[in-house]
């Protein structure tokens, strides 16, 4: 009986979605700062359980090998969030390029569900509708008001408690963008973020202004 219980335990841990993909992870202990499940205890980090769902590959693996700030007040967890220097303030370890690319790889396998397909289907915005639609992104929905975005001159502004989002286009995938958009709490039961009432069309509108916004817009 034994023995049929760590052959089916052993089988359990190679059929695993998470644990198949995660020696590199396991060995740099990634779990010790971020959930790797959306069951286990909430950590200081960012949770990366949906980080097939959530990133873009390329920016993913930059970042591994060359940490950047992005919430500059540090996370909603910290005891010191919009206290001054947030205690979680250390850069991530940076990885070298090869041990970025696998966990990179192992990082995009790791998904909480398929998202819709609804942005994929959308044309291109024009300079005349990415100007209106940023006066939503900003007046109707006051976006900046915790967001750093770029505005049409390339000028960073904006709110710094919550993730900037000056280089959201090349980091964040539009499908997570838009499903996050609808319902914050299917990702993060403790997210700060306020579920707005918004038509689907808006809601995809400010999901195309966000792509928009990239580092190498900036002025």
């Amino acid at each position: 009986m034994k023995k049929f219980l760590y052959l089916l335990m052993g089988g359990w841990l190679l059929c695993s979605p998470m644990l198949s993909h995660a020696s590199l992870i396991q060995e740099k202990k990634c779990s010790e700062c971020h959930r790797l499940s959306k069951d286990g205890t909430e950590k200081s980090g960012p949770d990366l359980f949906y980080a097939g769902n959530k990133f873009q590959a390329s920016w993913l693996e930059q970042y591994l090998q060359n940490p950047v700030t992005i919430r500059s007040t540090g996370g909603t967890r910290d005891p010191g969030f919009l206290k001054g220097a947030p205690e979680s303030s250390q850069k991530h370890l940076e990885l070298s390029k090869k041990d970025a690319r696998q966990i990179t790889q192992e990082l995009m396998s790791i998904k909480l569900l398929d998202l819709p397909e609804e942005v994929d289907r959308l044309k291109p915005l024009t300079k005349g509708k990415k100007a209106k639609i940023k006066y939503e992104f900003e007046r109707t929905f006051s976006c900046i008001s915790c967001h750093q975005s770029l505005n049409l001159a390339g000028k960073v502004r904006g709110g710094v408690s919550g993730p900037s989002l000056v280089n959201a286009g090349n980091r964040l995938q539009a499908r997570w963008v838009a499903s996050w958009l609808k319902n914050p709490k299917l990702f993060s039961d403790q997210s700060r973020m306020p579920i707005y009432r918004m038509e689907d069309e808006a809601r995809l509108r400010l999901t195309q202004f966000i792509a928009t916004l990239k580092n190498e817009n900036k002025r």
